[in-house]
């Protein structure tokens, strides 16, 4: 049985390792991007934004995409019924802000405004139904889609930097990421940032792996119509893995942009992160059962050594080999965790600037709670094994398959 540990102990130092190496090469991606000159690449873009409820800090996060460095787009918000809590947050921050921005310019210069009613999503999720419903009210200039989600707070430039790369009409969709900042830091807020941490993370330079991210996605409307993305979203929940799917299906490359690494600022309870965490582990099931396989598999194999490990250590009654290797794998596995997580925060610090200092309070919990957050993934990944039904924004939906949803309760 020693002689299992001592490979299962192996394997997991080669992954920590090449996981640490990834790790510098994101810093070295976002380093790089960062240093590129601001583009001068606008053209007209119809910018989706579905809602439902009041998130965190709601009214901030709408303002924040009206005050884009942006020369001409139109905002289009939409709801599922015209009750929505948050219509009349959307239809005040509206007003207020398209008299602002369309003082002056021509019949595309400055920001419009419109708020959509969807139809109540029946086969597919609700979020889903409002991106379908929302692009057939799209302006007839729209050269450029892009979708993001009422929880996040883009910075001035994350649009700008965000259609960027779109100038190279090769490039299938471009893509950005969230970074949890909370208010009030709490064990769950934090617990939650660091959990999706470690999936920004795995967005980088290498296109043919990267995946569209729904809270920030850029995609020419030409494409968008060509790979009938609308189509496809019918009968689905996950708005991006099915995007990402037919980018990648029509070998079309995914861009990540630093530039888009976007802060949702808002705390999170205890069931709010399991039931989140969670939430996201059962959609990749459905849609990406691979990577929850890897997610299975890899963090049941950290908790297995690293407790076996420190067991060993502790209980072992001589300094024997298992406890010189016990030790050397938990240095080791330590070390390259600990590394992996501060290149990760480097890197959102360069490129979240208007957060410098909430990203620098995050020194010791994104240093520390590494340690745990494979537990967290691994019951995730459990939760994912034993059951498809999930909540959703108040509605409860049962994933039959990717392209089957099944509504339980709204």
């Amino acid at each position: 049985m020693i002689f299992v540990f001592y490979a299962l102990a192996a394997v997991l130092i080669w992954i920590s390792a090449k996981s640490f190496l990834g790790g510098i090469r994101y810093l070295q991606y976002f380093k790089t991007e960062l240093a590129k000159p601001r583009p001068e690449f606008t053209p007209f873009v119809s910018l989706i934004v579905p809602c439902r409820g009041v998130d965190q800090g709601l009214p901030d996060n709408l303002r924040a995409f009206f005050d884009q460095d942006y020369p001409a787009f139109e905002l289009i918000f939409v709801i599922d019924k015209a009750a929505d809590a948050s219509a009349e947050i959307i239809e005040e921050i509206s007003r207020i802000n398209t008299q602002v921005s369309t003082g002056s310019g021509s019949d595309l210069g400055g920001t419009s405004t419109q708020l959509i009613i969807a139809p109540k999503a029946t086969t597919s999720g609700q979020k889903v139904e409002n991106l379908r419903e929302a692009v057939l009210h799209v302006s007839d200039e729209s050269q450029v889609f892009v979708f993001a989600d009422s929880d996040a707070r883009p910075s001035g430039d994350w649009l700008r930097y965000l259609v960027a790369p779109l100038q190279d009409e090769a490039i299938g969709a471009a893509t950005g990421y969230r970074w949890f900042i909370s208010k009030t830091p709490t064990f769950a807020s934090e617990m939650r940032s660091v959990w999706n941490a470690s999936i920004a993370s795995a967005l980088g330079p290498d296109s043919g792996s990267n995946f569209c991210w729904g809270g920030s996605t850029a995609i020419r409307r030409q494409i968008f119509e060509r790979l009938e993305i609308r189509e496809k979203w019918r009968g689905t929940l996950s708005d991006d893995f099915t995007l990402s799917h037919a980018v990648n299906g029509a070998g079309l490359p995914i861009i990540f942009v630093p530039q888009a690494l976007t802060a949702s600022v808002e705390d999170s309870t205890f069931h709010e992160l399991l039931e989140f965490t969670t939430r996201q582990m059962k959609i990749t099931r459905v849609y990406a059962t691979p990577l929850w396989v890897m997610s299975l598999v890899g963090t049941g194999l950290f908790n297995i050594v690293m407790i076996a490990a420190f067991l060993i250590v502790i209980l072992s009654r001589q300094n024997g080999l298992a406890v010189y290797i016990s030790l050397a794998t938990l240095a080791l596995v330590t070390f390259f965790s600990i590394g992996k997580a501060w290149l990760r925060l480097k890197a959102a610090s360069l490129a979240l600037t208007s957060y410098k200092s909430e990203v620098a309070r995050q020194f010791w919990t994104q240093n520390t709670l590494w340690l745990i957050s494979p537990a967290l993934f691994f019951y995730n990944s459990v939760a994912a094994l034993l059951s498809r039904r999930l909540t959703w924004r108040g509605i409860t939906y049962e994933l039959k398959s990717p392209r089957e949803t099944v509504i339980i309760t709204d």
